[in-house]
């Protein structure tokens, strides 16, 4: 006969076991799940922000080397600069030292090349310190002004002309003018100030007259129909304006001041070449001749060059040049603008020139 009891007593006594063996509870796995879930959560969620931290500083190391480099470049770029103006200086200093106190016996050489215009390297500024250094040196025998020049202004060209007659009295010392191809205008103003001129017998000699150029534009303004709109307080301030009609009066005046300056180019021939000129009515008409034909007339003394001179005649073959030039910075400053915007102003205004 079953007990009644007995399913009980089974039921408590599974009761008992589940107490002393109670399961794991989950109070105990939930740290390990929600650790590892946390981790992962982390690992997704730091992904993206670690490739952005890491562009991030790439793209800032970058640019720190982009910085430094160019602070490195600006820094050459200066003292490259520095070093550049540093030798332009040097050089020009250099350039305009003098030659002097050259001791051994010597034939000094002054060069006039190209127009003689004020600014250009045939300037009075520029040919009276070469002649200066020239003359003062104890060494130099004599000095020799080597000409190639169609000519140009007779200021300059005067006062190159009176100060070799002064140094000339000054110091004692002979001078002679070499010709290369042309010795024209105000290039002979200067020659003529020599105790003799050389040629060689194709050089080109003499055109000893004044002129005075320009345009005018007036009768091609009326064709176009353009008007010139010039106002000027006093009547001849608009004296040859290309672009207003010149007066009777105006041409007058000009060609009086043209016969002025001529006769003073005339007078000073006269006074360098003396009883050699041998003069003609075609002496002082402009005309220009050969150097062969230049003896004939005067106008020259006899065919020789540079070394021929130094040799034959000053007796000192060692020849040193005196010439003054444009330095370095000079001419850079030329090259980017200076003598194109004087070139400009030049040719704009008429002026008197010996051609």
């Amino acid at each position: 006969m079953t007990d009644p009891l007995e399913p009980k007593s089974e039921l408590v006594k599974e009761l008992s076991e589940v107490e002393q063996n109670p399961a794991p509870e989950p109070a105990q796995q939930a740290p390990e799940a929600t650790k590892k879930e946390a981790e992962t959560a982390k690992q997704a969620s730091d992904e993206p922000f670690g490739w952005e931290r890491s562009t991030l500083e790439k793209l800032a190391f970058a640019t720190l080397h982009e910085q430094r480099l160019a602070r490195r470049w600006r820094t050459f770029v200066r003292l490259s600069w520095l070093v550049f103006f540093i030798a332009i200086a040097w050089l020009g200093f250099s350039q305009n030292v003098a030659t002097s106190n050259v001791s051994q016996p010597h034939t000094a050489v002054v060069e006039i090349k190209g127009e003689i215009a004020s600014g250009l390297e045939a300037s009075a500024e520029l040919m009276v310190s070469a002649l200066r250094g020239a003359f003062e040196d104890q060494g130099a025998q004599a000095v020799v002004l080597l000409i190639n020049s169609p000519g140009g202004s007779p200021v300059q060209a005067g006062i190159i002309n009176d100060e070799i007659r002064r140094l000339k009295l000054l110091h004692k010392k002979p001078v002679y003018a070499v010709v290369e191809e042309s010795c024209a205008s105000a290039a002979y103003y200067i020659a003529v100030a020599a105790d003799k001129i050389f040629v060689d017998k194709a050089s080109i000699v003499g055109s000893i007259g004044v002129l005075m150029d320009g345009f005018g534009f007036t009768g091609l303004m009326d064709k176009l129909g353009v008007e010139r709109r010039l106002m000027t307080a006093g009547d001849n301030k608009g004296f040859l304006d290309p672009f207003s009609p010149q007066t009777a009066k105006q041409r007058e005046y000009a060609q009086a001041m043209l016969n002025q300056i001529h006769l003073q180019f005339i007078d000073v021939v006269k006074a360098g070449r003396g009883a050699r000129l041998k003069e003609t009515p075609d002496t002082f008409s402009g005309l220009f001749w050969s150097g062969q034909q230049a003896i004939e007339l005067g106008l020259a003394d006899q065919l020789g060059s540079l070394d021929f001179v130094a040799r034959e005649i000053v007796k000192a073959e060692e020849i040193i040049d005196y010439t003054r030039r444009d330095n370095v910075a000079e001419r850079l400053a030329k090259r980017f603008g200076a003598a194109v915007g004087n070139g400009a102003v030049q040719a704009l205004k008429s002026s008197a020139t010996l051609h």
